[in-house]
This record gives structure tokens, sequence and C-alpha cells, in this order.
């Protein structure tokens, strides 16, 4: 909420009021044959991108989207890994609420629980671009209600420009090389309290680094993001693809918070009832990622979690007790992965429901 000058408190509404139009986790479990996996939130979603992980069982996580295509011609890209994309026939399609699988493949083994996170862009539907000097060429499927567009593109080995679609500068963007023979194609992480002047990656556990060939030390715009000379991103005649994130009020929020050292551990304010989140350390140490949600953890605290570096099951330990809350989230442990003193953290999360819906309606804590 904000402050009119006369004193009176004005409560900020969302223009999203159900999230599962945009957003859905799906719980399932493997039968190595074929599995059809359907939502069950308020609304249907068809995904564009789903991303998927073994709970009960270490094996790699894997990440489809429409723009890549699955199927016969399925491509699957490893988050834990710096290798290129690999054929992947076992996922099979985007359903009109859920997605279909076929053989095991690491995400549909027998008896095995499994956790799927998806988000919808513009069912498959790229608009393209031509390359012009070190500008790409590629397309991108935007949805800029929900703040999301997936983008692919071709390298040009020169600092450039590349076209996302959300009519709002991204503030998070994810970028990895889909054919690149290099062992060390990291997936590049560019986040807006960073400030595009320094880089993460998704399947390591480093911190922040200062990097001008990322990003080429420039903040994204309203149209494009840059890319600089960085052979991970932009190598010339390699296929990339970008996923861009836009904070939406009361949908998704992309921000950063200090740490104090302490099991009571500082609030964030989001604006919504998180239903995923997923935080960083930026600062001095390397530390993992941690990925958490309200369907392996439906009450608080939030202490079921994996990390996208690596290939680990479901952990559950008092080091990662988060509570979801009606408009944000509140740290309840000391642990260096999400609390140290002094250090600063980066996250990424998504809504279950909004602080207070377009008719003023306000949620409630779980």
């Amino acid at each position: 909420m904000h402050e009119e000058p006369s004193g009176v408190w004005i409560m900020a509404y969302t223009t999203i009021d159900d999230p599962s139009v945009y957003f859905q986790i799906a719980l399932y479990t493997g039968n190595s044959g074929s599995n059809a996996i359907t939502n069950d939130g308020n609304s249907d979603l068809q995904p564009d991108w789903v991303w998927l992980k073994e709970r009960s069982s270490t094996s790699s996580h894997h990440s489809f989207d429409s723009t890549r295509g699955v199927g016969d011609n399925g491509k699957a890209l490893i988050q834990n890994s710096s290798g290129a994309e690999g054929d992947d026939t076992a996922f099979r399609s985007f359903d009109s609420d859920g997605f279909t699988l076929a053989s095991s493949n690491g995400y549909n083994q027998d008896t095995i629980t499994n956790v799927a996170w998806q988000w919808k862009a513009n069912g498959g539907s790229r608009t393209t671009f031509t390359e012009s000097g070190n500008n790409p060429a590629g397309g991108h499927q935007a949805n800029t209600t929900a703040g999301f567009s997936i983008v692919d593109y071709v390298g040009t080995g020169g600092a450039g420009t590349v076209s996302h679609g959300l009519g709002k500068a991204p503030d998070w963007i994810i970028i990895k090389s889909r054919d690149g023979s290099d062992s060390n194609e990291h997936w590049r992480v560019g986040h807006v309290s960073l400030g595009f002047t320094h880089r993460l990656q998704l399947n390591e556990t480093n911190a922040a680094s200062d990097s001008d060939t990322a990003f080429n030390d420039t903040a994204p715009t309203s149209s494009v993001f840059t890319i600089g000379t960085d052979n991970k991103i932009n190598t010339n005649d390699e296929n990339m693809i970008a996923y861009c994130f836009t904070s939406i009020q009361g949908y998704s929020k992309f921000g950063s918070y200090t740490g104090n050292g302490n099991a009571d551990g500082p609030f964030v304010y989001t604006g919504f009832k998180p239903a995923w989140t997923l935080i960083k350390r930026t600062t001095d140490g390397t530390e993992s990622w941690i990925l958490q949600d309200n369907k392996r953890s439906p009450t608080n605290p939030s202490d079921v979690f994996l990390t996208p570096n690596s290939t680990s099951a479901d952990s559950t330990t008092t080091n990662a007790h988060i509570d979801y809350l009606s408009n944000g989230f509140k740290l309840r442990h000391s642990d260096t992965r999400g609390n140290t003193s002094g250090k600063n953290y980066i996250y990424m999360a998504f809504a279950e429901s909004p602080f207070v819906s377009s008719e003023g309606v306000p949620t409630t804590a779980r």
C-alpha cells in the first residue's frame, strides 16, 4: 500500500487474481510408461516451460519448453549441468491442463515421486526478429500479463541486443547455450539487484562475479536485453535460450535482502502469499541455490528444499525454515545459505494468491 498526501493509506491491488492461470506446481509419481499429469489449480494451465525434478531419488533437473519442442523432436536442458541440450522423447506434450510423459528418463521412473514447476508464456507462438550487426536473430514468445517470455536467439560473438517482448524491463534473466560443445557452458543469471554488472550461474554455487562480458554492464530496457562477448551466451552461430521475468504486482517478485544471522530472520515483502521461492547468496562465499514451494511443504515452516545446482533429492532441515505469509516470506533460520548476517541474497518468488485481490479482498496466511 502507499500513503496519499491526505494521509489515507491506499492498498496496492493486483492485476492477477488467480496466479494458477500462469504458474502451477504439480506433484506426481512416475510409472515408467505413459503418464498424463493434470494440474489441480483453480484454473487450467497449458504450460510453455516445465521444470522437472525427482524428489525421492537423485537425478538431474530437466527443462522443456514449447519453443524448443517436445515429443519425437524433443530437447532437454539440465539445470544442474553445463552441457548442451540433448535429445529427449520421453516428454511427449504440453496439454490443456498439464503435460504427458512416456518412458522414465530421469523424471518418470516407476514409484519415484517428482515435482513439476510450470509457467505459461504464449502457447509456443513466437514473434521473430532478424540479425542486425551484432544484434542476434531469433524470436520470443511473451506473456506481458504474467511478465514472462521465452527468447531464442543465435549468437553473433559481438556485444548486441536481444528483443524480449515483455514491454517492461526484465528483473531476472536466465540464459543457456543449447548446442555448445564446451563442457563449461554454464547457465548465466542476471538480476536487477546485481545491476546486470555481475552474473551468477544456476548450475554452480559460486557467489556473484563482476562481469562486463555477460550483460555488457548494461541494464535491460522495456524492449531489449544486452549480451556481451561472453561465449557462454553469445558464441557466434550457437543457439541460445533465455527465460526472462519481470515483476508483476501480486503475482511475482524478483528482489534482494540482507541476512541478519538470527533464527528470527528478515521478513521479505512480496505483495502476495508465495507458492514458490528460489534464493541464492550473492556475496562472500559459495552456497547452493535453495528452491522451496507450498506443495512439498504445505504448512509453515516450509522446510523441504531442492538445489538446482545438484542432483540431490528432497532435503528436510531446520536450516531451511521459511514461513510463507500473506504478503511475503520470513526466514526462520540462521543458515549461511539463506541468512548470514550482513550478506546479500537474491530471490525470485511466485504467488499462491495476491495479498489483496483486484476487488479488495485480502488473502490469509497459511
